[in-house]
């Protein structure tokens, strides 16, 4: 596949009124068959809302790429740059190139914005592309299959489904360019496959995002928009708030929100569509055991159950669940969560606050909450994180114009808008000589004119 790819692409890489005619089939696609992912995603959870779908996945996808449809031109142009002084008149400028065959490892947790939101960039800057869905979300693979064979033919845009092997031997195929979005611990060993091929790699991992409270930002709001955050897709999302910083006096009266948050929310879990189900046992085991070591090492809690409904490995309902009195013995600070368990987290000065997140591997996203401008910027100034809300959670990786990605532990490179468009170019330098030059005074043999220029261009 790989060489069948690399060869069409040899021969004519596709143009502006290709790329367009490719993202428009696509555009189409996604919102005439919107339904038939709707039922793959909520039979790969077992159960997910459809408007969890459509508002996190379906209408991001689509607002990417119309926003790409109506920037492409724009981003596409030659970017002129300014030739030194010295080398006047001649003239430098900035191209845009396709890099060629890029390889796509999309994540199950979302398993259609995080696959083809990267191949909307990819297209955009004029690649083939080979996508790898994840093996924990099938059906959706295999929807994703059908739509984009479909669509484009196999030299130009491919799927390829498959379990762990599959996954392995996709990885180490000498791409141009390969993104992987999934856990950090993968993104090491995607990482490693790459570079026997020195293939550059773009990494969209995760981590243990923060938010933080301050004590003059009403706590309604706050434990509101954190919980909602949290309790989207039952808390598997890579960008979710894994754990909140309030002030210590300030504790008791954010669990009592947050809880009442969840339960407004979600007045039943089981008997409830809105309500994800977590993706598979194994993951439902080890939301357990984070919760069961947390409260053998002195955490408390509090499970928000409202209808006292059974819930249990068989239907994958995991509550909404609260700690506190928490510390860095328990498994659930060292880890990332991914699921609906928070921890509260409590300080008693705002650079106490700080240093507690910066003392941590970097994270994926921050949230902060605060209507003191200065206050903000400090924490903004003060803080290294892939991408920031202010005063909500999840929306920075919604707004097209701002890249989306990690730093450190959390991923590198990053893509959306035009940041995507860069990350699956090579940005190309072009000087272009004048007809007539100076700097023929400047070859050999060098004379007393060679070194009276040379010795005026470097200055006493």
């Amino acid at each position: 596949m790989l060489a069948a790819q690399r060869a069409a692409f040899g021969q004519q890489p596709p143009d502006a009124d290709k790329r367009i005619q490719a993202l428009r089939a696509l555009l189409k696609a996604v919102r005439g068959r919107r339904e038939e992912f709707v039922r793959a995603i909520s039979e790969d959870f077992g159960g997910r809302a459809r408007e969890e779908t459509l508002l996190l996945e379906v209408f991001p996808l689509v607002d990417a790429i119309r926003h790409t449809i109506r920037q492409l031109p724009r981003w596409m142009r030659p970017r002129a740059a300014a030739a030194g002084w010295q080398f006047l008149p001649g003239r430098a400028r900035v191209i845009y190139q396709p890099l060629g065959v890029v390889g796509i490892i999309g994540a199950w947790n979302y398993p259609l914005l995080l696959s083809v939101s990267p191949l909307v960039s990819a297209l955009a800057a004029g690649n083939h592309a080979m996508l790898k869905p994840s093996e924990l979300a099938p059906r959706t693979a295999e929807v994703l299959a059908r739509i984009i064979a479909d669509l484009f033919p196999d030299k130009y845009v491919t799927v390829v489904t498959g379990g762990q092997e599959t996954g392995a031997a996709f990885a180490s195929l000498p791409f141009d360019h390969l993104l992987f979005t999934g856990s950090t611990r993968v993104g090491k060993l995607i990482m490693r496959s790459a570079s026997e091929n020195l293939t550059p790699v773009t990494l969209e991992l995760g981590g243990k995002s923060p938010a933080l409270v301050h004590s003059d930002f009403p706590a309604h709001t706050a434990a509101a928009r954190i919980m909602v955050g949290k309790l989207y897709n039952a808390g598997q999302t890579c960008i979710a708030p894994d754990y909140v910083l309030v002030e210590a006096g300030a504790r008791e009266e954010f669990v009592r929100l947050a809880s009442q948050a969840a339960t407004g929310m979600y007045p039943r879990l089981v008997d409830n569509p809105d309500f994800t189900r977590i993706v598979n046992r194994n993951h439902y085991q080890r939301l357990r055991g984070l919760v069961a070591d947390a409260a053998l090492k002195g955490a408390e809690m509090a499970e928000l159950n409202p209808a006292r409904e059974a819930v249990n490995e068989q239907n994958r309902v995991f509550p909404p669940t609260l700690l506190w009195n928490v510390n860095d013995q328990m498994t659930v600070m060292r880890e990332e969560i991914f699921g609906p368990v928070l921890p509260v987290v409590t300080y008693r000065s705002l650079d106490e606050a700080i240093s507690y997140i910066n003392s941590r591997p970097r994270p994926l996203a921050l949230y902060y909450f605060d209507n003191n401008s200065k206050r903000v910027e400090s924490v903004l100034a003060r803080t290294t994180s892939g991408g920031v809300t202010v005063n909500d959670t999840i929306l920075h990786i919604a707004q097209n114009d701002l890249p989306f990605g990690g730093v450190g532990a959390s991923g590198m490179g990053s893509y959306h808008g035009f940041d995507g468009f860069l990350t699956f170019s090579k940005k190309k330098g072009v000087f272009l000589q004048s007809r007539f030059t100076t700097l023929g005074l400047l070859r050999p043999p060098y004379g007393a004119l060679a070194r009276r220029v040379t010795d005026f261009l470097i200055g006493k």
